[in-house]
């Protein structure tokens, strides 16, 4: 079975929000909340690729010194195994803005579970509402 990397981030707003994106139609699991991210690229760092993924998604910059590693999913799919860490940032230049589709959503880590996810972020939930 392939092992898929992808590197995630909860970025937290001062209201302490995490911004969550739903993945849009034509997407595999299209409807479906996750935390902003994206697969790391050969040759790539996890933190590097998040710093990537940002700007091209959400069309924000952030810095390797502003990328926490906070803890990591690792969840069998039908056909690849995904090991995703996730990052904590509270620092950014610019505003989220979905340039893919996705819809984008600030919400309180006491509502999180009220979004629907994939099955690698939900475990997830817990350890981030403890840290927030």
């Amino acid at each position: 079975m392939k092992t898929l990397l992808v590197s995630a981030v909860a970025l937290i707003d001062v209201d302490g929000r995490v911004l969550l994106a739903q993945r849009p139609e034509g997407k595999s699991m299209a409807g479906l909340w996750e935390f902003p991210g994206g697969k790391i690229e050969p040759g790539e760092t996890p933190e590097a690729a998040l710093i990537r993924e940002l700007q091209e998604e959400l069309g924000i910059n952030t810095w390797s010194s502003c990328l926490a590693p906070l803890c990591f999913a690792s969840h069998s799919y039908d056909d690849f195994h995904l090991l995703m860490p996730l990052f904590a940032c509270r620092k950014w230049e610019g505003t989220p803005v979905p340039k893919e589709g996705q819809r984008l959503k600030w919400v309180r880590a006491q509502a999180l579970r009220d979004y629907p996810m994939p099955p690698a972020d939900i475990p997830l939930i817990p350890v981030l509402r403890d840290w927030l």
